[in-house]
């Protein structure tokens, strides 16, 4: 177990073009990714995101994290370069660090602005919610220099859009604007700016860390599995999650607080 424990925290002593901040007082985990100017996304990097997104899944004081680059550019991609250093066989495994926002137990925000390409568009792909400036350019350029999406862009776009407009940012790198992504239905709301963003996500933040956590984490796995289970699978799943629901001091103290036209207080439990 030492020896686990050893790992762990020698691949979280150096963060590799991320920086990660906790805002106990609104209760927000922040991940930054911060490699100036672009922040690109190094190998390393996606190991570490998805330990990073683990540990604010226990973290008591996080109640929603969200995913934003620094100096007002969100991520032009991965690490190109570095890639060549990566073994034989090193590779086939990144859609799984890239899904980390699905297994993490708090709701999750992207935040995107200027370039949302490759590995950072995948990564808000697994994403609760996409959030966006105008002028943002979305997409997976990879088939651009003979390579294809390898962190779960395929079938979480398609899955998302339909195939139609999946092939056409996939098989023909087509980056779209923030507008067209938000009418495909990729984004969840577009702010004017970047300080008009940082409002939006403090809105969000406020209504989410207001709710149940018991129930939305609850929600949430059940929503991760909509594209994978067929609907009477997921319905059937749907009726246990509200019945295991029903018991909880949340649910209690949640219609309690409606009755009496007061604030909840929500413990998660």
């Amino acid at each position: 177990m030492e020896k686990y424990a050893t790992r762990r925290a020698a691949l979280l002593e150096e963060l590799d073009g991320l920086r990660v901040e906790i805002d106990a007082e609104k209760r927000i985990g922040w991940l930054i990714l911060d490699r100036p100017p672009l922040n690109i996304v190094s190998y390393k990097a996606r190991s570490q995101i998805a330990a990073i997104l683990d540990e604010f899944s226990q973290d008591e004081e996080v109640g929603v994290v969200v995913i934003r680059g620094a100096n007002g550019v969100y991520t032009s991609g991965g690490d190109v370069r570095g890639f060549f250093d990566v073994p034989r066989d090193g590779m086939s495994h990144l859609a799984y660090n890239i899904a980390a926002p699905t297994r993490c137990g708090k709701p999750v925000i992207c935040a995107m602005e200027k370039y949302a390409f490759g590995v950072g568009f995948e990564l808000s792909l697994a994403c609760d919610f996409r959030l966006a400036v105008k002028d943002t350019l979305i997409g997976l350029p990879e088939v651009s220099i003979g390579q294809m999406p390898g962190s779960g862009g395929t079938h979480r776009l398609a899955n998302l859009i339909g195939l139609t407009r999946a092939n056409l940012m996939i098989c023909m790198g087509e980056r779209i604007p923030a507008e067209t992504a938000l009418d495909w239905g990729i984004l969840t709301e577009i702010a004017q700016d970047g300080g008009a963003l940082t409002e939006m996500i403090g809105r969000y933040a406020e209504r989410l860390t207001a709710l149940s956590p018991l129930s939305l984490r609850t929600v949430k796995r059940v929503l991760n599995t909509v594209y994978d289970t067929s609907q009477e699978v997921g319905l059937e799943l749907e009726g246990h999650a509200y019945e295991k629901l029903r018991d909880s001091h949340d649910y209690t103290e949640g219609s309690h607080a409606f009755f009496e036209k007061r604030k909840a207080n929500y413990r998660g439990s």
